[in-house]
């Protein structure tokens, strides 16, 4: 059988990194003075295992809200004795200037720093501890670290709440001091988003040995300074640099180029027209050129060959063959070609392998692969399209586009834009038409992100996205391995007491549908986080808007599944004053058949157990139940389930019935008239676990009427649907209490018919299951 998309295992070595990081105090760490993180002595770390740990970490901090970051964690890599760093990757605001100061004595390789704006100045200085060894270096995004912090001394400075803001009160004076000089093996330099107020050219003046730099964002006063590198340069990125005249004749001079980049975010904000003559120049001249982006620039006509002169045939990578005058001398196709949001895109013939754009699936494809790690404003737009190739069209890449989608998401966790297209992008990857081919790894991934993106953002389009997107799945199965957490997070967003409708009503299908069909233990951890509370609020605000919608509707159902053989739930139905709403939404909707059902259902959970049946035992409560069991709601169902109800308060006997009115007998008169009226092949909406309930209520002389419903209830299920009803019955020793109930002189003879008649029908069942496997088609509704 062959595997499904994204079954590939983690590695051993991924596994027990990720072991070792969840209890590092139970493998290489202790605690030690003043709950100070320790390397435990006999531990010596290489750099593959070292390099490795640290980026896991960053992994796991950024994705996995159950993993609790340490507080020291890099300090446990202050020693080269004992670790050896070589390579090391760190993101986000999370990153402190004491974080970098921990392995200050690590021969670094390579130093990749992204969006870190919690650094200051302070970590320029940590960097020359860097000089001798490092030969890569990013500081992308990371424009507070060439600003000194303001106010204390660095060291004391670095809790400061606020130390992320982009002010220049926060920023203070800009670092003057640092220098490059003696950075010696520095080869490849990226200082995309470098603050205005830093001279770029005297910056960059000691590296003489630079082979790739980006210089993102940059704004740049002169370009010549690029030239001292004309011949070792083969990797330039200038995205958003404004282009001119001067830039490109100092560009073509850079002969041993291999990538260049001079694209823009967007059309709109280019003042720049690339030409023929331009492209054609950078082309003739840069003839080493595997990989070139010219995204988000206006292109004039005269680019491009006329569509009737276009070469016959496929689309062809063959420079000859170029739709593009330009590309005709090139040499050999482009290994990447970067089009995105140009005209160009759309032309028949481009000779590159790989290129960007929106005409087609790959380019967005492309596109959002390229632009991921330092342009989530491309990456989002390019989303965006996948959002809609995926709704409008099909998508034929899809392990390609769900592992993109999901790298973006967990990449830019903090992005909001990223996070409403992506989250909307995987509703659609993860429905029923592409279902079969992801496997359960793939689709754990998806709800991992899901859950994060949950977490992070409050905001509505988020959050409908998300819940949207759980809906995809099999619930509670492919929820389960989340079960806590999912459940945390829906009933935060039902908390509010005014929600989105659409939000609201999507959430508590989720939580319906989380606490049906699970083990008794995860509905009472689910009972102690206040589901039951929570839902008995949103029926309190739907009575008081006089409304009875599906939210109403769901919320009696989740209630109904919740109590389903968990007294504590049902106790706190019953603490949170849910009689009473039983009662108003029984007065305010009379004629709503479904509310009825599940609050019958609910109570039936409730009358289940001996110690709450007390609570149920007023006058008022029997008078209700007694009336119910004249409804026709929902068929049977309403009626069914009153009758239930008072089977177990009559299975407790006549000395707990203290009222005068109604009388006891009066109400078992009552139930049986109910009981002989029902149709016993009726098809029922309901969904029976376990019988223990009904089974307690057979061999017993207290209420004859109690006996009478629990056999019929036993008759009409194994009738009507044999093959899922006779083999439970049987495993559960149902038939030794049937024949004790004919046994039993109380026993009335029409309980006793029936009873003979449930044992036939299972003795039938064993004999030739065959014949009613049909009835396995059945659509079941739920019984809590």
């Amino acid at each position: 059988m062959a595997a499904k998309a994204g079954d590939n295992p983690d590695s051993l070595m991924a596994l027990a990194t990720v072991f070792c990081l969840r209890n590092l105090r139970k493998t290489m760490c202790y605690q030690g003075f003043r709950n100070k993180l320790c390397l435990r002595s006999d531990i010596f770390l290489p750099s593959e295992i070292c390099d490795k740990l640290v980026h896991m970490y960053m992994e796991l901090v950024h994705t996995d809200s159950n993993f609790e970051p340490e507080e020291s964690f890099l300090q446990l890599f202050s020693d080269p004795r004992s670790t050896r760093l070589t390579r090391v990757q760190l993101r986000e605001d999370f990153v402190r200037d004491k974080d970098l100061e921990a392995i200050r004595k690590q021969d670094l390789i390579e130093l990749h720093l992204t969006y870190c704006n919690s650094l200051s100045s302070h970590s320029l200085k940590t960097l020359a501890c860097f000089r001798e060894t490092l030969v890569s270096l990013c500081l992308f995004g990371c424009s507070h670290i060439f600003y000194r912090k303001g106010g204390a001394p660095l060291a004391c400075n670095e809790d400061s709440e606020d130390e992320d803001e982009e002010s220049p009160a926060s920023r203070q004076a800009l670092e003057t001091d640092f220098t490059f000089q003696g950075f010696n093996r520095l080869r490849l330099l990226n200082l995309g988003g470098l603050p205005d107020e830093v001279d770029t050219e005297t910056l960059l003046k000691p590296l003489k040995l630079l082979t790739s730099l980006d210089l993102s964002n940059v704004q740049l006063l002169g370009t010549a300074f690029l030239t001292q590198w004309k011949d070792r340069l083969a990797y330039l990125v200038l995205y958003n640099v404004d282009l001119s005249e001067e830039l490109v004749s100092t560009v073509v001079q850079l002969v041993n180029l291999r990538h260049l980049d001079i694209s823009r975010e967007s059309r709109r904000t280019s003042k720049f027209k690339m030409t023929r003559k331009i492209l054609t120049a950078i082309v003739q001249r840069l003839v080493n050129l595997v990989s070139f982006d010219i995204s988000g620039h206006i292109m004039l006509d005269n680019c491009t060959v006329p569509h009737f002169e276009e070469a016959m045939g496929r689309p062809s990578t063959e420079p000859c063959k170029s739709s593009i005058y330009p590309f005709q001398e090139l040499k050999r196709p482009l290994q990447f070609l970067g089009l995105y949001d140009t005209t160009l895109c759309n032309v028949t013939h481009i000779p590159a392998y790989k290129v960007t754009g929106s005409k087609s699936e790959d380019q967005v494809l492309n596109a959002i692969e390229a632009y991921t790690d330092f342009r989530p404003e491309l990456a989002h737009r390019a989303i965006n399209q996948l959002f809609d190739i995926a709704r409008i069209q099909h998508c034929t890449q899809l392990l390609r586009a769900l592992q993109l989608v999901i790298a973006a998401l967990k990449c830019h966790k903090y992005d909001k834009s990223i996070q409403v297209t992506g989250s909307a992008a995987l509703f659609y990857l993860t429905n029923t038409e592409y279902r079969s081919d992801q496997s359960v790894r793939l689709r754990r991934e998806v709800i991992q992100v899901v859950l994060n993106g949950m977490e992070q953002y409050q905001e509505v389009t988020v959050q409908r996205n998300c819940c949207l997107t759980l809906c995809n799945f099999s619930i509670p199965e492919e929820l389960e391995f989340q079960y806590s957490r999912v459940n945390q997070l829906l009933l935060k967003i039902l908390e509010p007491a005014r929600q989105d409708e659409s939000i609201q009503r999507i959430a508590v299908h989720l939580c319906n549908a989380l606490v049906c069909q699970v083990d008794n233990h995860h509905k009472e951890a689910v009972g102690k986080m206040g589901f039951v509370k929570t839902m008995l609020n949103l029926i309190q605000k739907k009575l008081q808007d006089r409304m009875c919608d599906q939210v109403m509707e769901f919320s009696w159902s989740a209630l109904w599944n919740i109590t389903d053989e968990t007294p504590d739930n049902c106790q706190m139905f019953l603490n949170c004053q849910g009689m009473s709403l039983f009662l108003e939404c029984l007065q305010e909707f009379p004629d709503k058949q479904e509310l009825h059902r599940n609050m019958l259902g609910l109570l039936g959970n409730v009358a289940e157990v001996k110690a709450l049946r007390p609570q149920l035992l007023t006058p008022q409560f029997i008078t209700v139940f007694s009336n119910l069991l004249d409804s026709k709601a929902d068929g049977i169902e309403v009626s069914y389930n009153a009758c239930g109800v008072l089977s177990h308060i009559m299975f407790d006997g006549p000395e707990v019935w203290s009222m005068e009115d109604p009388q006891r007998e009066a109400v078992m008169k009552k139930m049986w008239d109910a009981i002989q009226s029902w149709d016993v092949n009726s098809r029922r909406n309901i969904n029976y676990r376990s019988f223990e309930p009904i089974l307690r209520l057979l061999p017993q002389s207290i209420s004859p009427v109690s006996q009478h419903w629990a056999t019929w209830a036993l008759y009409n299920l194994v009738s009507v649907y044999p093959a899922k009803y006779c083999p439970l019955l049987i495993k559960e020793g149902g038939i030794n209490l049937l024949e004790r109930v004919l046994e039993l002189e109380s026993s009335q003879s029409e309980t006793k018919d029936m009873a003979r008649k449930v044992m036939e029908q299972c003795e039938n069942f064993k004999e030739d299951p065959m014949e009613t496997n049909h009835a396995q088609e059945v659509n079941y509704g739920q019984r809590g």
